[in-house]
């Protein structure tokens, strides 16, 4: 697929994705804490910083950053889904968050001037591009000196059966496509070898990379299957364009597949996240 064709066909999935993960902020916030405390940990802002966050959905952690940047910080939540930065502005706005300034922004092409931020997050958005040596070029553009990336990427497809066995389920079915060596996705960017080349190539310093695991928790399959159809871009899309007898085989087997991490208090997957950070 040509570049420009991948950038409109993503944007239409994550603006497809936006009421789900609007539906699912809290739930995000909390269940995937861990991953933004790391995030933040390794960042280190300090009051009166300028924090950009790149693809950051509703915004969860732009906004757990402001609370360490203060009144005289400035965070700009960011992301290339218009619908995502509306729903991000609504949260921002019932939090009363005063030094959140929410854009939308294409990673691979900031309208930032350089040197224009002490730190940038992204949590979960370089596997997803279709250029994410760009994207990374682009943050080390927008960062003064010293300033620091932090961001998050899913580790391995054994680390993040959530993602893996529905994927799993689809391609065995024939709905997608194997997946290619450098190609965007869910668990593209799982190989730190690959995350390492990234941030040199972008003239960054060697890569602190942290596993940090947490869990996503549904009440049952009904609720996980809501989630997959609901928030997980990709995956999402695919269940969407399923004739109903399709979905129904489709859905049989995911939850069998996903059955030997259920309990009488629901379902509980595991899911990897590699916090990477450097200057």
């Amino acid at each position: 697929m040509e570049a420009t064709d991948f950038k409109r066909a993503s944007q239409a999935v994550w603006e497809a994705m936006a009421p789900g993960w609007d539906h699912r902020h809290a739930y995000f916030e909390e269940r995937a804490r861990p991953v933004a405390e790391r995030m933040l940990e390794h960042l280190a802002p300090a009051g009166g910083d300028t924090i950009v966050e790149l693809a950051a959905g509703t915004g969860v952690v732009g906004f757990a950053a402001a609370a360490l940047v203060g009144s005289s910080g400035r965070v700009i939540v960011s992301d290339f889904s218009e619908a995502m930065v509306e729903a991000a502005q609504r949260h921002a706005r019932k939090l009363g968050l005063a030094n959140v300034e929410c854009r939308v922004l294409d990673a691979e092409r900031l309208d930032l001037p350089d040197g224009a931020a002490g730190g940038v997050l992204c949590r979960w958005g370089y596997m997803l591009m279709g250029d994410p040596a760009a994207a990374f070029a682009e943050t080390r553009r927008v960062l003064h000196r010293g300033g620091r990336l932090s961001c998050a990427v899913f580790a391995g497809a054994d680390q993040n059966p959530w993602a893996a066995l529905p994927s799993q389920v689809l391609r065995e079915r024939g709905h997608m496509p194997p997946p290619q060596a450098g190609a965007p996705g869910i668990l593209a960017l799982g190989d730190p070898a690959r995350l390492r080349h990234l941030f040199a190539g972008a003239g960054f310093s060697d890569p602190r990379i942290d596993e940090v695991g947490f869990t996503w928790r549904f009440s049952n399959v009904d609720e996980y299957w809501d989630f997959l159809a609901g928030a997980a871009g990709a995956i999402a899309m695919v269940l969407r364009r399923l004739p109903a007898d399709e979905l129904r085989q489709v859905r049989e087997q995911v939850a069998a597949r996903v059955a030997p991490f259920s309990d009488s208090g629901g379902i509980e997957l595991p899911a990897v996240s590699l916090v990477a950070s450097a200057s």
